[in-house]
């Protein structure tokens, strides 16, 4: 069971990054995919999550309108797309999974809900 990003890199301001989270080993389909973010001396924070059963989608509220979830069953991967970037959105974006569908109705997207993890991959916006 293994998830794993791709997509980060180095982007000026205002520029986008789409950064995909694909599985291998397992199916996604029963599972909830969440994207997090940390920079360093901060908490890691989550930014995203889908359902993959039926695309429930949740963005945390300081990023809708620059930060889209989607996914592909098919291809068993989830994507972000960022656009608009800022400095402040620099750190390193994890993909986390769980067996089970979460839905968020509020900013309350936590690490302990997700059970695989990603390595993570480095997004650096420059000013």
């Amino acid at each position: 069971v293994q998830v794993e990003e791709s997509g980060g890199g180095l982007v000026q301001a205002g520029g986008s990054l789409r950064l995909s989270c694909a599985a291998s080993g397992f199916t996604l389909d029963d599972f909830t995919v969440g994207w997090f973010r940390q920079s360093p001396g901060k908490e890691r924070e989550g930014v995203s999550a889908i359902v993959m059963k039926d695309g429930g989608a949740y963005v945390h509220s300081s990023l809708k309108g620059r930060f889209t979830i989607s996914k592909d069953n098919a291809k068993n991967t989830v994507y972000l797309q960022m656009n608009s970037l800022k400095p402040e959105d620099t750190g390193v974006y994890y993909c986390a999974a769980v067996d089970w569908s979460l839905r968020y109705y509020s900013d309350s997207m936590y690490p302990s809900d997700y059970r695989h993890w990603g390595q993570g991959t480095q997004v650096t916006v420059s000013s």
